[in-house]
């Protein structure tokens, strides 16, 4: 790991402070039980009226059985054409200027790809620290169902916002609206 605490905890005003001028964002929503609304509120993410490229992408066995994400994108309205499985979109999270991951805890966890003593080695993943800044909203820094706690909170690219998704998704909109 990068460090011996979180790289960044911030509020999702500071999450957004690297991400001025953003020309392409992955938005990683992966969770078992996503509320539909934070995804809508994800989903009208003001970017793309700001020239800025917005996909969505998913790991096909996140949530409550394969296909429960692509189900909880569609019923809040994200069009499917925004919507990207791992082996869709993961090469392009290297050219990505922000990947916003909500929720997502092992999905996201860079160690499945280099410790081979990792209870997760192997897993697939969504390449989300590859991006040039990443921005993690979730309840806390605990670790996910693997038990280990996630290096890609401790690299120096990763701005941590705890709290509700909802709340933070809502501000960050809040912002980036202040700014066009």
């Amino acid at each position: 790991m990068a460090g011996t605490q979180c790289a960044a905890a911030a509020s999702p005003d500071g999450c957004l402070n690297n991400t001025h001028g953003a020309e392409r964002a992955e938005v990683i929503a992966v969770a078992a039980k996503f509320p539909p609304e934070v995804i809508g509120v994800a989903a009208k993410f003001p970017l793309e009226e700001a020239s800025v490229e917005v996909k969505f992408a998913i790991l096909p066995i996140a949530g409550r059985m394969p296909g429960h994400m692509n189900v909880l994108l569609a019923e809040a309205g994200v069009p499917y054409e925004q919507i990207f499985d791992l082996e869709e979109i993961n090469e392009e999270f290297s050219q990505a200027d922000v990947a916003l991951v909500i929720g997502a805890n092992d999905v996201v966890h860079p160690v499945a790809r280099t410790d081979k003593t990792s209870p997760i080695c192997g897993m697939q993943i969504l390449n989300a620290d590859k991006a040039q800044n990443v921005i993690v909203i979730k309840r806390g820094k605990g670790a996910g169902y693997s038990g280990i706690e996630n290096a890609l909170f401790f690299e120096e690219n990763c701005r941590l916002c705890c709290g509700s998704a909802q709340g933070a998704v809502a501000e960050m909109i809040g912002r980036i609206k202040a700014l066009s």
